[in-house]
Protein backbone atom coordinates (compact mmCIF):
# COMPACT_ATOMS: atom_id res chain seq x y z
CA UNK A 1 0.00 0.00 0.00
CA UNK A 2 1.45 3.47 -0.85
CA UNK A 3 1.33 5.74 2.49
CA UNK A 4 1.92 9.65 1.92
CA UNK A 5 1.79 11.69 4.12
CA UNK A 6 1.76 15.49 3.87
CA UNK A 7 4.12 17.65 5.97
CA UNK A 8 2.79 21.50 5.82
CA UNK A 9 4.40 23.60 8.20
CA UNK A 10 4.49 21.73 11.78
CA UNK A 11 0.94 20.27 10.81
CA UNK A 12 0.86 16.57 9.77
CA UNK A 13 -2.03 15.72 7.75
CA UNK A 14 -2.80 11.61 6.36
CA UNK A 15 -3.87 13.63 2.77
CA UNK A 16 -4.46 10.04 0.80
CA UNK A 17 -6.21 8.65 3.96
CA UNK A 18 -8.60 11.27 3.85
CA UNK A 19 -9.12 11.51 0.38
CA UNK A 20 -9.81 7.60 0.46
CA UNK A 21 -12.42 8.53 3.04
CA UNK A 22 -14.36 11.08 1.09
CA UNK A 23 -13.82 13.69 3.45
CA UNK A 24 -12.78 17.15 1.99
CA UNK A 25 -8.94 17.60 1.19
CA UNK A 26 -9.27 21.63 1.17
CA UNK A 27 -5.69 22.95 1.13
CA UNK A 28 -3.91 23.34 -1.95
CA UNK A 29 -0.95 21.80 -0.22
CA UNK A 30 -2.87 19.05 0.85
CA UNK A 31 -4.41 18.81 -3.05
CA UNK A 32 -1.11 18.87 -4.46
CA UNK A 33 -0.12 15.87 -2.32
CA UNK A 34 -2.80 14.13 -3.08
CA UNK A 35 -2.28 14.56 -6.77
CA UNK A 36 1.42 13.21 -6.40
CA UNK A 37 0.10 9.99 -4.42
CA UNK A 38 -2.52 9.53 -7.11
CA UNK A 39 0.05 9.21 -10.26
CA UNK A 40 2.06 6.56 -8.07
CA UNK A 41 -1.12 4.97 -7.12
CA UNK A 42 -2.04 4.76 -11.05
CA UNK A 43 1.53 3.07 -11.52
CA UNK A 44 1.01 0.51 -8.90
CA UNK A 45 -2.60 -0.39 -10.32
CA UNK A 46 -0.91 -0.02 -13.94
CA UNK A 47 -3.11 2.16 -14.77
CA UNK A 48 -0.87 4.14 -17.57
CA UNK A 49 -4.23 6.27 -18.85
CA UNK A 50 -5.02 8.06 -14.92
CA UNK A 51 -1.31 8.38 -14.20
CA UNK A 52 -0.93 9.84 -17.84
CA UNK A 53 -3.92 12.38 -17.09
CA UNK A 54 -2.47 13.63 -13.96
CA UNK A 55 0.40 15.09 -15.92
CA UNK A 56 0.50 18.94 -17.50
CA UNK A 57 0.05 18.61 -21.51
CA UNK A 58 3.67 19.99 -21.72
CA UNK A 59 5.30 18.15 -18.64
CA UNK A 60 9.00 17.07 -18.71
CA UNK A 61 9.85 13.86 -16.78
CA UNK A 62 13.87 13.54 -15.75
CA UNK A 63 14.54 9.89 -15.48
CA UNK A 64 17.73 7.43 -16.04
CA UNK A 65 19.81 10.87 -16.83
CA UNK A 66 17.22 11.85 -19.82
CA UNK A 67 14.89 14.40 -20.38
CA UNK A 68 11.45 13.31 -22.09
CA UNK A 69 8.29 15.00 -23.38
CA UNK A 70 4.80 13.03 -21.94
CA UNK A 71 4.68 11.79 -25.66
CA UNK A 72 8.51 10.57 -24.69
CA UNK A 73 7.88 9.20 -21.62
CA UNK A 74 4.69 7.51 -22.50
CA UNK A 75 6.78 5.62 -25.66
CA UNK A 76 10.07 5.09 -23.19
CA UNK A 77 10.01 5.09 -19.70
CA UNK A 78 6.42 4.58 -18.41
CA UNK A 79 5.72 0.90 -19.28
CA UNK A 80 9.16 0.00 -16.82
CA UNK A 81 7.89 2.83 -14.24
CA UNK A 82 4.66 0.53 -14.02
CA UNK A 83 6.15 -2.94 -14.44
CA UNK A 84 8.62 -1.65 -11.67
CA UNK A 85 5.79 -0.15 -9.63
CA UNK A 86 3.45 -3.20 -9.48
CA UNK A 87 6.57 -5.94 -9.06
CA UNK A 88 8.55 -4.21 -5.86
CA UNK A 89 7.06 -2.80 -2.57
CA UNK A 90 8.30 0.72 -1.83
CA UNK A 91 7.45 2.71 1.52
CA UNK A 92 7.38 6.59 0.84
CA UNK A 93 7.94 8.82 3.48
CA UNK A 94 6.14 11.98 4.20
CA UNK A 95 6.04 14.31 1.54
CA UNK A 96 6.95 18.05 1.64
CA UNK A 97 5.13 20.70 -0.48
CA UNK A 98 5.65 24.06 -1.12
CA UNK A 99 2.95 26.14 -2.57
CA UNK A 100 3.68 29.57 -4.24
CA UNK A 101 0.54 30.92 -6.13
CA UNK A 102 -0.19 28.44 -8.83
CA UNK A 103 2.79 26.34 -8.73
CA UNK A 104 3.74 23.73 -5.89
CA UNK A 105 7.00 21.86 -5.46
CA UNK A 106 6.82 17.91 -3.72
CA UNK A 107 9.76 16.58 -2.65
CA UNK A 108 9.49 12.84 -1.40
CA UNK A 109 11.87 10.04 -0.49
CA UNK A 110 11.52 6.14 -0.89
CA UNK A 111 12.61 2.99 -0.15
CA UNK A 112 12.42 0.09 -2.28
CA UNK A 113 13.56 -3.33 -1.59
CA UNK A 114 12.45 -6.66 -3.62
CA UNK A 115 12.88 -8.06 -6.95
CA UNK A 116 12.56 -6.73 -10.34
CA UNK A 117 13.45 -9.12 -13.59
CA UNK A 118 15.43 -11.86 -11.75
CA UNK A 119 17.86 -8.95 -9.78
CA UNK A 120 17.80 -8.15 -6.42
CA UNK A 121 16.72 -4.37 -5.59
CA UNK A 122 17.35 -2.21 -2.76
CA UNK A 123 17.58 1.29 -3.40
CA UNK A 124 16.62 4.69 -1.93
CA UNK A 125 15.09 6.97 -4.09
CA UNK A 126 14.18 10.76 -3.99
CA UNK A 127 11.50 12.56 -6.20
CA UNK A 128 11.15 16.51 -6.91
CA UNK A 129 7.61 17.13 -8.42
CA UNK A 130 6.50 20.60 -10.20
CA UNK A 131 2.88 20.89 -10.27
CA UNK A 132 0.69 23.99 -11.70
CA UNK A 133 -2.80 24.86 -11.00
CA UNK A 134 -5.09 24.01 -14.11
CA UNK A 135 -8.68 24.58 -14.20
CA UNK A 136 -9.33 21.18 -13.69
CA UNK A 137 -6.84 20.86 -10.61
CA UNK A 138 -3.05 20.55 -10.08
CA UNK A 139 -1.41 18.72 -12.88
CA UNK A 140 2.60 17.61 -12.91
CA UNK A 141 4.49 20.03 -14.70
CA UNK A 142 7.77 18.58 -14.00
CA UNK A 143 9.59 14.79 -12.13
CA UNK A 144 12.80 14.26 -11.35
CA UNK A 145 13.61 10.86 -9.86
CA UNK A 146 16.80 9.66 -8.72
CA UNK A 147 18.05 6.56 -6.84
CA UNK A 148 20.83 4.77 -5.40
CA UNK A 149 21.38 1.21 -3.74
CA UNK A 150 21.47 0.77 -0.63
CA UNK A 151 23.89 -1.52 1.77
CA UNK A 152 21.73 -4.66 3.51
Amino acid sequence: MIRALLVASAVVLPAAARAQSGAPVGTDSAEAALTVTKFHQALARGDSAAALALLAPDATVLEGGSLETVAEYRAHHLPADIGFARAVPGERAPLRVRVQGDVAWVVGTSTTKGEYQGRPVNSAGAELMVLTRMPHGWRIAAIHWSSRRRSS
